[in-house]
């Protein structure tokens, strides 16, 4: 496993104020998770209050990223940080923009389950969408896991799995596009069960984006635009 060992300061308040920005990071990951889990279910269960929770609990989420933003820009002006510290900084500005981006999607899970208040509406898309669910909700645990760990060769086995989450995605895709066809008058529930695939997939997405910044701030290698192979080649053990 790989390590990141934060420069030691003279300061004392200083590593505190890093610990206090990673432990507000992790928590609104765990912020985070618990929507897309209740979001998830909402749409799944067709439960319209749980659905209306989760659309309406955005702003918690929201408000963390403000806070943190904040703290980061007050570490940015008053601290001068440099070498991994920086790039903790800058890890957390990027993590959290892509947290809040998972909020959303969560949030249209839950507005969608509103919607859906009939328990046979979802129907015949409940096993996929439950399966592509887990897939998603288990990446952003992990990813969030490998940040919290710093662990590059977990970061990049996890953002692997984004294969996975696209071809689950794809086949649901096909199958409500071929459904439209043979009845056009389901357009409306089609296209929204396919927004909330989408979600899903957009989900599995900045679940990757954390894991590449796991790698950019232990190895300081921006991977963004790196194929996964090279990647897996130069960072993946075994």
């Amino acid at each position: 496993m790989d390590k990141l060992h934060l420069d030691q300061h003279i300061s004392g308040q200083f590593n505190l104020e890093l610990e206090e920005i990673r432990n507000k990071v992790l928590s609104m990951g765990g912020l985070v998770e618990a929507q897309v889990s209740n979001g998830l279910i909402a749409l799944l269960e067709s439960d319209g209050d749980l659905g209306s929770t989760v659309s309406q609990s955005d702003f918690e989420i929201n408000a963390l990223e403000v806070e943190i933003d904040e703290d980061c820009i007050q570490v940015l002006a008053r601290r001068q940080p440099a070498a991994s510290d920086l790039r903790l900084i800058v890890a957390v500005i990027k993590v959290i923009t892509d947290l809040e981006r998972i909020g959303d999607e969560a949030e249209k899970l839950g507005r969608f389950a509103v919607e859906f208040t009939q328990p046979g509406e979802v129907g015949d898309y409940r096993k996929d969408l439950r399966h592509l669910g887990e897939l998603v909700k288990t990446m952003l645990h992990d990813s969030l896991d490998a940040f919290a760990r710093m662990d590059v060769d977990a970061a990049v086995r996890i953002a692997g799995r984004d294969d996975d989450v696209n071809r689950e995605y794809r086949t649901l895709e096909r199958l409500l596009a071929s459904h439209l066809v043979e009845d056009p008058r389901q357009a409306s529930k089609l296209f929204k069960i396919t927004w909330c695939a989408r979600a899903l997939e957009r989900i599995g997405d900045h679940s990757v984006n954390i894991c590449e910044y796991v790698v950019y701030l232990v190895k300081g290698r921006d991977i963004r635009h790196t194929s996964f192979d090279q990647v897996k080649s130069e960072f993946l053990k075994g």
